[in-house]
């Protein structure tokens, strides 16, 4: 693939990050390999998912998936120097657009005060036109809107009154892993694998996926490798995980 070269190296001038996505496994598999590397820098990052995951094992339960996956997404998180790990409770496979999912971002925002939010694809398709899900297109845009809702003090003035959350208007930059638009790669080495060890840890998640038989750390290292030497193709060389990012 050649190289992209409106491709430029994400911003290093921040201290905290505020992760949000759908589901347990969705920073794994885009943006792990970056976050390993930040928080090693002494950076702060924190995730919050809307979902537990519930709908995601076929052959499990609603209720006892959604224990396993937040178990294995605390536990990956961790390995990427991630302590703070939320979890929203909207319904996996059903996230409903609209001014509540908003309303719940934008408290988070306001708690966790980052420079930088990360979040995954919000675009219709991924990169080679496979169709994206419609949780993480309606959390990718609600993510998008809710760094703008944070910091109007007459958007959801609930939060200020009752919950004490005051504006936030400190949000930089949205980051966005996995869009087929990509503007930013962050180059990476050491977290590597960090990240394959993250994404390993979802092991219930990637059997149920991809079938017993499946080694989930032999599965993690040919997925990270295989991403992050696509990204570095088309950016310098090295492996890079690739961003869309948005100013604020």
């Amino acid at each position: 693939m050649p190289a992209d070269r409106h491709l430029t190296p994400m911003p290093g001038n921040w201290q905290r990050a505020l992760a949000i996505v759908a589901h347990p496994d969705d920073l794994e598999y885009g943006a792990a390999a970056a976050i390993a590397e930040w928080t090693a820098a002494g950076r702060e990052v924190s995730y919050l998912l809307v979902t537990r995951g519930e709908a995601g094992i076929d052959g499990l339960a609603p209720g006892r998936a959604a224990t396993v996956r937040e178990a294995e997404q605390r536990a990956g998180a961790a390995l990427v120097g991630v302590h703070t790990v939320e979890f929203l409770d909207h319904h996996d496979g059903v996230i409903e657009p609209g001014p509540a999912l908003r309303r719940d971002l934008s408290a988070a925002i306001r708690r966790h005060r980052p420079e930088l939010l990360l979040t995954l694809n919000h675009h219709d398709t991924w990169d080679g036109g496979h169709w994206n899900s419609p949780d993480h297109r309606v959390v990718g845009r609600a993510v998008l809107d809710a760094a703008g809702d944070a910091g109007n003090r007459w958007i959801f003035p609930e939060l200020a009154g009752a919950k004490g959350l005051a504006p936030w208007n400190g949000v930089r930059w949205v980051a966005v892993a996995g869009s087929p638009h990509p503007t930013h790669a962050a180059e990476v080495g050491p977290g590597i694998d960090r990240a394959v060890a993250s994404l390993a840890a979802h092991a219930a998640y990637i059997t149920g996926l991809r079938g017993a038989d499946q080694d989930p750390r032999a599965y993690a290292r040919g997925f990270i490798e295989q991403m992050l030497r696509s990204g570095g193709e088309r950016y310098r060389g090295h492996p890079a995980t690739l961003f869309q990012l948005f100013p604020r």
